[in-house]
C-alpha cells in the first residue's frame, strides 16, 4: 500500500527522500553535526526513505539501519531523539526519484512498495563507515542505503559525483548527489533580517 503524508508543507509518498542538513544550532549535539556536515559535499548531507503509514521512515545513522516516525507533519530531530539517538539535522527538502518518469499509476506504486520492503529488510544492519563500498548490502550508510532500495527497481542515483583530487570518491553515493539528480522541492525558509 502507498502512503502520504506531509512534512513542512511537502507531500511525499512511500518511497520518497527526506533530504537533511546535519546540524541544529544553539544545542552541543546539533553543533557537533554542524561540524560533520561541512566534511560532506554540498547542503544535503543526510537523507531518509519515507514509508509510511503514520509518518515512519528508515534511515541508516548512527544507530545502524532503523525506522522512526514523522512527529504532526514537521520535521524536529529533538522530538524524534528517543527513535533516532543524537542525529540532531534539520529538514531541507523532498527528492522524488519516481517524478518525471511517466509511470503507469500501478507500476509506480509497485516500485514504491518494492523500495519500502527492501529498506525495510535492511532494518537492524550496522552503519557502514566504507564510504568507498556503494555496493556493500551487509551494511548501510544513508544514501548508500536509497541508493541499493533504488537500484532494486533499476533506477541509479549515483550521479558520479567527486571530492576533487580524492580518486575514487565517485563511487560514494553522497547525500547531495540525490538531491541534484532527482526533481525535489526545498522547505521554504524564514529569512532573517538584522536591522
Amino acid at each position: 500500500m502507498i502512503h502520504t503524508c506531509q512534512i513542512e508543507g511537502l507531500t511525499l509518498q512511500t518511497g520518497d527522500i527526506i533530504c537533511t542538513m546535519n546540524g541544529k544550532p544553539d544545542i552541543l549535539p546539533g553543533e557537533f553535526w554542524l561540524l560533520v556536515g561541512r566534511l560532506v559535499p554540498g547542503d544535503v548531507d543526510h537523507i531518509a526513505i519515507f514509508l509510511g503509514p503514520d509518518g515512519r521512515c528508515v534511515e541508516s545513522g548512527s544507530r545502524g539501519v532503523i525506522d522512526f516516525h514523522l512527529q504532526d507533519e514537521i520535521w524536529d530531530a529533538e522530538l524524534m531523539t528517543e527513535e533516532r539517538g543524537l542525529l540532531l539535522d534539520t529538514f531541507y527538502g523532498v527528492s522524488y526519484p519516481f517524478a518525471g518518469m511517466q509511470l503507469a499509476e500501478d507500476e509506480e506504486s509497485l516500485m514504491r512498495m518494492k523500495v519500502a520492503e527492501y529498506c525495510l529488510s535492511q532494518i537492524g544492519k550496522p552503519y557502514n563507515i566504507n564510504f568507498l563500498n556503494a555496493e556493500s548490502e551487509k551494511s548501510f550508510y544513508c544514501s548508500q542505503l536509497a541508493y541499493k532500495a533504488y537500484q532494486q527497481v533499476g533506477i541509479n542515483l549515483n550521479t558520479g559525483l567527486a571530492m576533487e583530487q580524492l580518486p575514487g570518491t565517485n563511487e560514494i553515493i553522497y547525500p547531495q548527489e540525490i538531491w541534484d539528480g532527482c526533481v525535489h522541492r526545498a522547505v521554504k525558509r524564514e529569512t532573517v533580517s538584522f536591522k
